[in-house]
């Protein structure tokens, strides 16, 4: 049975520009896989813990060696990790925060990346250790910046993703969204979205 993950990380949940395109995106999938499975990480509805000292500790305490507290941070890090490992296909939403990706969705990477787990390290360099599988990344801006310097998430995500062995990145642009474009944009990301799952 065919596994699609959803990472919604829109501050405004459901009601984001981005989580509405996921949601097209997952609709448009369903379609295409009636008996599927959707499993949804949506950020603005669960605490997604930033790295501190103690949780970088807890990823490299032996586990003989954990406290309950450190078992709890590498659950948590083991548990998403497993999502990403099970989907056939992942969708995130992801909207541009002051030229950034949401800090959350940052959080939720740095417990994804870990050595010996999600990656490790060659002679001939970093070799990631996820199974490779289509990622769908559903950009929503209220400015322009495709392709422009400006446009610093695309090439981190592609980067990261890449790192840990994802590297079928693809992307769905939705910008113009503060200028007026919103329905404009909506509807050409619609349109790629349906061509991309009927592919």
């Amino acid at each position: 049975m065919a596994t699609l993950l959803q990472i919604n990380s829109s501050l405004f949940g459901e009601n984001g520009n981005s989580s509405q395109l996921t949601q097209e995106f997952v609709a448009r999938w369903k379609e295409q896989h009636p008996e599927g499975t959707v499993t949804v990480r949506d950020f603005a509805k669960e605490s997604v813990p930033h790295l501190d000292a103690a949780r970088v500790q807890a990823l490299f305490t032996p586990e003989t060696d954990r406290t309950a507290e450190q078992q709890a941070v590498v659950d948590y890090s083991d548990k998403i990790i497993a999502e990403i490992q099970a989907a056939d296909v992942i969708v995130i939403g992801v909207p541009l925060y002051n030229f950034g990706v949401p800090s959350t969705l940052k959080a939720y990477f740095d417990h994804i990346a870990r050595a010996g787990v999600t990656f490790k390290y060659t002679e001939t360099g970093p070799v990631g250790l996820l199974d490779n599988k289509p990622v769908y990344i559903v950009a929503a801006r209220g400015g322009v910046h495709k392709g422009q310097p400006s446009d610093t998430q695309s090439q981190f995500l592609t980067n990261f993703l890449s790192f840990v062995g994802l590297k079928d990145v693809r992307f769905i642009y939705a910008e113009g969204l503060n200028m007026g474009k919103k329905d404009e944009a909506f509807s050409a990301a619609k349109a790629t979205i349906s061509e991309e799952v009927a592919a």
